[in-house]
């Protein structure tokens, strides 16, 4: 997750209450419909079983051993993220998936870089769940919570959920670089889809640090004082469904603006979206400590965007609750009508 010019504002949140969530900020806008599955389906109920936290967590031990052997990060370009990269796509493969690494240009650096992207055989490829994860690491660290954790969850859904599963929309899980030099490999993969593709996709929904050792439960759509903020029509669905499964493990999450990260460019193209990350370098409110849990006045994470982001400094019940409640997400919008989001 990079630093943002928007202020994330925990001091705007709506006071609301959306089945059972608790939320604070600017009003949802009504015309948006929010989605709280009751029950999980059988496609939800499988994947949520089959996910877990020790499964994510050798993705992040190998993310972790790529650092240590490229400088001490992951950053892109450089070696460590081009080494992540095919670790990814690795991963992916093994699990049966196509993978693509489409590449684009830095705008600032010279070089080709490579974004990773696959999609499931099943479901319609007319209507397209959207699952992404940003892949590099700052250059001061190996960026294992950002945004390791991220994409050690993706990758445990994608394998869980296969290629092949029994779906009505299918799903594509990226991967994207630079997104801590202005998201521009989210930016040029957006830019590089034609006008039919990306009326194609459903929704996306971005995942962002998941695992802060001093970590609360955010879920991103529909809340804002402008588009860039609240999402297009659709993003409080995307959130209220996020928020919704949240809930189902035992969390009570608030529901929070877009701050600028890789779920920029879909918005911007007119894409519902969503986003699930448990907060940075502000520090954490009292009631948010005495409902979740962790130091009030402390930090999400000490280690933001510094050399101690390793693998110490991940929270496993966070990335637990996270990685079933993306999970549960991703398997509600792959396997629903979802034509009212767009």
């Amino acid at each position: 997750m990079r630093s943002s010019k928007r202020v994330p504002s925990r001091r705007r949140l709506l006071l609301a209450l959306i089945a059972g969530v608790v939320v604070a900020g600017c009003s949802a806008p009504a015309e948006e419909p929010v989605s709280v599955p009751a029950t999980d389906g059988p496609v939800a109920q499988q994947l949520k079983s089959a996910v877990s936290d020790a499964g994510a967590v050798v993705h992040l031990q190998a993310l972790q051993r790529i650092a240590d052997e490229n400088g001490g990060n992951r950053a892109s370009p450089g070696p460590g993220y081009d080494a992540s990269v095919d670790y990814v796509a690795g991963v992916l493969r093994a699990a049966g998936y196509q993978v693509d690494t489409p590449t684009y240009e830095g705008s600032r650096q010279r070089g080709t870089m490579r974004n990773v992207v696959a999609q499931t055989r099943t479901g319609s490829p007319d209507h397209v769940v959207v699952v992404g994860a940003h892949l590099d690491s700052v250059k001061e660290g190996p960026g294992i919570v950002d945004n390791g954790s991220g994409v050690a969850a993706l990758l445990e859904i994608a394998k869980r959920l296969g290629p092949s599963a029994a779906l009505r929309n299918a799903v594509r899980f990226a991967f994207f670089g630079s997104e801590e030099d202005g998201s521009q490999g989210s930016k040029a993969y957006v830019r590089g889809l034609s006008t039919e593709e990306l009326g194609k996709i459903l929704l996306y929904l971005n995942v962002d640090m998941i695992a802060s050792p001093n970590g609360g439960y955010f879920a991103q759509g529909g809340v804002g004082d402008d588009r860039s903020a609240s999402g297009p029509p659709g993003s409080a669905t995307v959130a209220g469904v996020l928020a919704g499964q949240l809930k189902q493990t035992g969390v009570e999450p608030q529901i929070i603006e877009f701050v600028g990260d890789d779920e920029s460019a879909f918005v911007e193209a007119g894409i519902p979206s969503g986003g699930a990350e448990n907060g940075d370098r502000k520090r954490k409110s009292e009631p948010q400590a005495q409902a979740w849990g962790g130091l009030a006045d402390e930090r999400y994470d000490p280690c933001y965007h510094r050399s101690c982001d390793r693998l110490d400094n991940v929270n496993q019940v966070v990335l637990s609750h996270y990685l079933d409640a993306i999970a549960g997400t991703v398997a509600h919008f792959a396997t629903s009508a979802t034509s009212n989001l767009r």
